[in-house]
């Protein structure tokens, strides 16, 4: 059981898989033009983003260093592809069994096109579930939830940044948020999102 402890990965993904899994029934196709927390990103160009991260972040796990992990993420150009409630759903379940392996977050492997220890690629990983997720339960009028450890996680990794993210950055400034605001509030203010954001009908 030690030896088991010592070994077990920082973080289990499944529940922010899941969480996003378990909004896409609600996605109907009138659904995808909508905007999201996201300037300028369409609730279809979220979801593309979201299958190619999955994927990506898969054969990162893995060390399959290649087109998946070379390329660069361009949320606005991304295509949202046929079957998607079939396809999106099976990568997420991939991604998270792919870092469930101790060896994942062990070494260095590459994602973004950006070279990177295993355990920051993992906190990355999670952190785009963490904050995707959140934008789609947004953007469809859904109620999110997420684990008190993967906000953490994500407060972590996002407060590196500082408050003047660097050029290039996903990232806005941060967005103040009242003095004892709840932990979700705070990651998604962190982001440079605003926690009140609401879509437009």
């Amino acid at each position: 059981m030690d030896n088991e402890t010592k070994t077990a990965p920082p973080q289990d993904l499944a529940p922010a898989a899941q969480q996003i899994a378990g909004l896409l029934d609600a996605v109907d196709d009138t659904r995808l033009s909508a905007p999201t927390p996201c300037p300028g990103v369409t609730v279809s160009a979220l979801l593309a983003h979201l299958g190619g991260l999955a994927v990506a972040f898969r054969d990162a796990a893995h060390k399959e260093l290649g087109a998946t992990t070379d390329t660069a993420p361009s949320v606005e150009e991304m295509v949202l592809a046929d079957g998607w409630r079939g396809t999106l759903p099976r990568a997420l379940d991939e991604m998270v069994t792919a870092w469930r392996s101790p060896e994942a977050w062990q070494g260095m492997t590459r994602a973004g096109s950006v070279d990177l220890p295993g355990e920051i690629a993992g906190m990355v990983a999670l952190n785009e579930l963490v904050l995707h997720g959140w934008d789609l339960a947004r953007s469809t009028g859904q109620p999110f939830r997420a684990e008190e450890a993967h906000l953490d996680s994500t407060l972590a990794l996002l407060a590196e940044l500082g408050d003047t993210p660097p050029a290039g950055s996903p990232f806005g400034p941060p967005v103040p948020v009242p003095d004892g605001a709840p932990l979700l509030d705070r990651a998604v203010a962190r982001s440079g999102r605003r926690p009140d954001w609401q879509p437009v009908d």
